[in-house]
C-alpha cells in the first residue's frame, strides 16, 4: 500500500511512532465507552519505549492525556489547566517588567501549556524556543517550566527593546525571526504570523479581562 511504502520509507523512528499513535487510538475506542465520563487516562512512554496507561496522573515524567474523565471537569479546571503556570509567569515577567497576561497568550497559542511541546522545526516547551535561542540563553532543559519561561520571557523582553516596545512587531518577530521583520519593518506577510499576532493579542486581550 503506499502508505505503508512511505512509512517504511520514513524509517523505523517513524513507523514506531505511528504504531504508538495507533496503539492509542484503538485503546481509546475500546476504553471509552467503559471510562467515557469517568476518568481522566494518562499515556506515557517509558526508557524501554513500552506504553503506559494510568488513571493516575504520572509525575516526573512525560505524559499524554488520552482521555478527558469527569474527574478533571468536576473541579471546574479548564481543559488544559490555564493557571498551571501562573505563579512563574508573573515572577519573570515582573522581573523582566513584560505584561504577564501578554506572556500567558504567547504560551497559549504556542504550546497550549503543553511544557514538552515540540515543534516540527524543533521548538521546545512552553514559549517553543528554538536550539539556537537556547543555546544563547543558556537553557540546559527546554522542558523545564521554570527554565522555558525564564529564557522565553528574556527573550521576549529582548525584542521589545529592539522594536521598540510595538508589541505587534515583537510578536512577529518572535514567530519569524527578528531579521524578517526588522528587513520589513512591520509584520511580515506570512499567513502564519499575520495568524500568530492576532492569536496571541486575542487571547491577551481575554486574559487581561477576567
Amino acid at each position: 500500500m503506499l502508505i505503508e511504502r512511505e512509512l517504511l520509507t520514513r524509517g523505523p523512528i517513524l513507523l514506531q511512532n505511528t504504531r504508538v499513535r495507533l496503539l492509542m487510538v484503538l485503546t481509546a475506542l475500546v476504553l471509552a465507552p467503559v471510562l467515557l465520563g469517568a476518568t481522566t487516562i494518562y499515556v506515557y512512554v517509558d526508557e524501554d519505549g513500552v506504553s503506559h496507561f494510568t488513571n493516575v496522573k504520572p509525575v516526573g515524567k512525560k505524559y499524554d492525556i488520552l482521555l478527558y474523565g469527569s474527574d478533571e471537569r468536576s473541579r471546574g479546571e479548564l481543559l488544559p489547566d490555564q493557571s498551571r503556570f501562573d505563579e512563574l509567569i508573573w515572577r519573570f515577567a515582573g522581573e523582566q517588567c513584560v505584561d504577564p497576561h501578554l506572556v500567558k497568550a504567547i504560551v497559549k497559542v504556542e504550546s497550549n501549556f503543553n511544557p514538552y511541546a515540540v515543534s516540527r522545526k524543533g521548538a521546545k516547551g512552553l514559549m517553543q524556543i528554538m536550539p539556537e535561542t537556547q543555546r544563547l540563553l543558556g537553557v540546559r532543559d527546554p522542558f523545564d517550566p521554570l527554565e522555558n519561561l525564564n529564557a522565553g520571557i528574556r527573550y521576549f523582553r529582548y525584542l521589545l527593546d529592539f522594536f521598540q516596545a510595538n508589541t505587534e512587531l515583537a510578536l512577529a518577530a518572535y514567530n519569524a525571526g527578528p531579521q524578517r521583520v526588522l528587513e520589513l519593518g512591520s509584520v511580515p506577510a506570512f499567513e502564519e504570523t499575520r495568524e500568530y499576532v492576532k492569536r496571541v493579542i486575542s487571547y491577551y486581550r481575554r486574559f487581561k479581562s477576567r
